[in-house]
């Protein structure tokens, strides 16, 4: 029942591969804590945004009465999901890629292209992280409509998302060096 399973790890495409997966150590079961934590925290953003959306629907057909704020919370919230979800994603390695030609490839380009994918993931983590702090910073006095809370809570999932995501390549690449290095 492999071909069922929805989320897979780096450890599970290596013992799909004949290697061993790498021992746990307490590190990794704290960042996969935190990855889980951030699945945990977007699934109940999730079922947040559909019951506002659906207090809009009501207030808007029944009550005759829209409430304006359920729009700017709900930008505000897919963010959160969306970024949590993206950080997650890089630690369960689950995000959006495309590795048929990877994986087609021999062992030392295979290895080499992980490595890219890994550094490239972990750049842009960094860029992300950077510009969201400096979003926060900038927008620590500007409101959000409707809501009143600061611009900077829209701009904090960028930062957090991109801290997380150099953390979790960054780990990623340091285990196959390890790994590698034992050989």
């Amino acid at each position: 029942m492999k071909g069922l399973n929805i989320v897979s790890s780096y450890s599970d495409q290596l013992s799909d591969q004949g290697e061993e997966p790498p021992l746990q150590t307490a590190f990794d079961r704290l960042l996969d804590g935190i990855a889980h934590l951030c699945i945990i925290v977007s699934g109940i953003l999730l079922v947040f945004l559909i019951v506002t959306f659906g207090w809009l629907v009501f207030g808007r057909y029944v009550l005759n009465d829209t409430p304006t704020w359920v729009e700017q919370s709900s930008l505000l919230i897919v963010v959160y999901i969306t970024c949590l979800g993206a950080a997650a994603g890089v630690r369960n390695n689950t995000h959006l890629s495309i590795d048929f030609v990877r994986e087609g490839l021999p062992a030392l380009p295979r290895e080499i292209m992980r490595y890219i994918a890994d550094f490239c993931v972990a750049a842009f983590g960094g860029f992300m992280a950077w510009q969201g702090w400096l979003l926060v910073m900038d927008n620590l006095s500007r409101a959000i409509p409707m809501i009143g809370l600061s611009e900077s809570w829209r701009a904090a999932p960028l930062a957090i998302c991109g801290l997380l995501m150099v953390l979790f390549s960054g780990v990623n690449i340091a285990q196959r060096l390890i790994k590698y290095g034992r050989k």
